[in-house]
């Protein structure tokens, strides 16, 4: 969409948006452009203009250069824009500067992220881990800000004090922040805590991971009727969300939904959330899912598997979920190994998905007929407490029992095999 041609809409429920950005050549502008407008309409901006800049640098004082910067201004001023939104993180000054020139607010990539979140986090930890990326986000920044720190809540990435209490402002934050800090920790001790007590216990875990907006709610909800939120928004889940689900082999796994992914994702926001992400890296299988249905697919599975291998979990066993298959049309479509086609929406895919699965992990049980003696009928209970007893029948000889036995007490039941 370019600002010489534009169709202008206007709703007054929602602020018009402005896109910018300086194409560089650093990465696909156009996708990320796209993307920027999902996000801003997640926000609820309406979006009604691309300003885009092909430079070999961002200029220091303004990000974009003089002459783009003044057409900017002209079109905010002559289509009642009320706000800005780079494609980049801004400088204070580089925020303050270019509000001084347009006349409307100004705020970036990442701000237009933490206000999504901001909106999103429903659990205490998520709240947590949000304030802590805006704090930290901002700090640095405060110096600058101007006008920027004298909008008072009402729109998106409006907040922060007036800078007439900045000196004061910065003990707080950073007071504020430690505080943060000290509660995340206490809570990520209780994680892992949480953690080591699945290993021992065989716990087996599956998490959903991908970029936001796949549908990845959606697999969680139609494989173990969680009823958690699943809508056609950016960062519907921000809160990670766990479920027992069956497996074909008897087996019972926990499979936990993640917070999506973007491009470009902010080094601040993968480390206040990674205690979120962490879920994933901790998990014996993770299924990376990808809308088959969109033409960046493949992006999309690249993106969640650099992501993933950043936080630590390169090595974890990757199964590929292509979801929205049922929007296809014939054309074929290459994925690579270990990719089953789903319809989240009509359930096609789904008992070869739950078979991958289980192929898919390493073996903690089997499937196994015994014959128990009634004097050693005490094991029976042993394989209650790790295994699945699915049928027993008591005869002469003893009791037969068709079970699922857990590894860790083969060897102990294996001379009862029928």
């Amino acid at each position: 969409m370019s600002a010489e041609m534009i169709e202008i809409r206007t709703d007054e429920e929602c602020p018009l948006a402005v896109l910018c950005a300086v194409d560089t050549g650093a990465f696909d502008m156009e996708r990320s452009m796209d993307e920027l407008e999902n996000l801003a309409q997640t926000a609820g901006a309406e979006v009604i203009a691309h300003f885009v800049q092909k430079s070999r640098a961002f200029e220091a004082a303004t990000c974009i250069g003089t002459g783009k910067l003044a057409k900017l201004s002209d079109f905010c001023k002559n289509n009642e824009v009320e706000m800005v939104i780079f494609n980049h993180e801004l400088t204070a000054s580089q925020m303050r500067n270019i509000e001084d020139a347009t006349g409307v607010t100004v705020i970036d990539r990442t701000t237009l992220i933490l206000d999504i979140f901001a909106q999103r986090a429903k659990s205490a930890e998520g709240r947590l881990q949000v304030e802590l990326a805006q704090l930290k986000y901002r700090l640095p920044r405060l110096g600058g800000l101007g006008n920027v720190l004298s909008r008072q809540g009402g729109g998106i990435g409006s907040r922060g004090p007036g800078e007439a209490k900045l000196e004061t402002d910065k003990r707080y934050i950073r007071r504020r922040i430690e505080k943060l800090e000290g509660q995340l920790e206490e809570l990520t001790k209780r994680r892992e805590y949480a953690h080591k007590r699945r290993k021992k216990d065989g716990v087996t875990t599956v998490a959903i991971v991908g970029y936001t907006n796949v549908g990845k709610s959606t697999i969680l909800n139609a494989l173990t009727k969680a009823g958690v939120l699943a809508e056609n928004m950016l960062f519907a889940t921000l809160d990670p969300t766990a479920r027992a689900l069956e497996l074909p082999d008897g087996r019972t796994v926990m499979l936990v939904d993640t917070v999506g992914l973007v491009s470009r994702l902010p080094h601040n926001l993968v480390e206040a959330f990674k205690s979120t992400l962490e879920e994933a890296v901790n998990a014996d299988l993770i299924l990376n899912v990808c809308d088959i249905s969109s033409s960046e697919a493949l992006q999309q599975v690249e993106i969640t598997k650099s992501q993933i291998a950043e936080l630590g979990g390169g090595n974890i066993p990757m199964i590929i979920v292509a979801n929205k298959c049922d929007l296809l049309g014939n054309e074929g479509i290459v994925m690579g190994e270990k990719t089953v086609f789903v319809s989240a929406k009509t359930g096609y895919g789904f008992e070869r998905l739950l078979n991958e699965i289980s192929n898919s992990l390493k073996p903690t049980v089997k499937r196994l007929t015994l014959m128990i003696p009634y004097p050693d009928a005490g094991r029976l209970n042993v394989i209650r407490q790790k295994g699945k007893v699915f049928d027993e029948k008591y005869q002469e000889e003893g009791i037969l029992v068709d079970a699922l036995v857990d590894i860790t007490v083969y060897d102990s039941v294996k001379k009862y095999i029928v």
